[in-house]
């Protein structure tokens, strides 16, 4: 059997909790479940973006190399941030802190547009808590309908 392999990257955030376990927490189970971890950043502290919160998030990205579909991905990702404690996701562009929040960025060269998912992640090329953990990790990515690089996103928002 010859299962095709995807490389895909991920986004994760925590500001609610003990931070950077709930991120090694994620990291492990989605090593777990989903398939082999690849590269990883650093953690950013950064400051919420869309709401006001008291509590700064851990951020990184990490890339991983999976046999799953991006759709099982989704589901996957959601079970895990329910398991660490996630109880609502932001709906309608309001947002709230969280424990955990698992966004997929990028799945090989695929554009997917579904009420449930969007790839590439529709807000990532304005978001800096995305794009620097991510520049760190595959600064020479282009997004799929792009002409720059992570990198070149990122030095545009600065």
């Amino acid at each position: 059997m010859n299962e095709q392999i995807h490389n895909v990257f991920l986004s994760l955030g925590s500001n609610k909790g003990d931070r950077q376990k709930n991120l090694n927490l994620a990291i492990e189970l989605i090593s777990n479940r989903i398939g082999s971890i690849v590269s990883q950043s650093d953690f950013f502290v950064t400051e919420p973006v869309g709401f006001k919160s008291a509590h700064l998030f851990y951020n990184i990205a990490i890339g991983i190399k999976t046999t799953y579909m991006a759709t099982d991905i989704l589901k996957i990702t959601q079970q895990i941030e329910k398991e660490l404690g996630r109880k609502r996701k932001s709906v309608n562009g309001v947002y709230h802190d969280r424990t955990i929040d698992i966004d997929i960025l990028i799945y090989d060269n695929c554009i997917i547009n579904t009420p449930e998912l969007q790839i590439p992640h529709p807000r990532m090329k304005e978001r800096r808590f995305v794009l620097e953990p991510l520049a760190q990790i595959a600064p020479n990515l282009i997004i799929p309908n792009e002409t720059q690089t992570i990198a070149e996103l990122l030095a545009d928002i600065y």
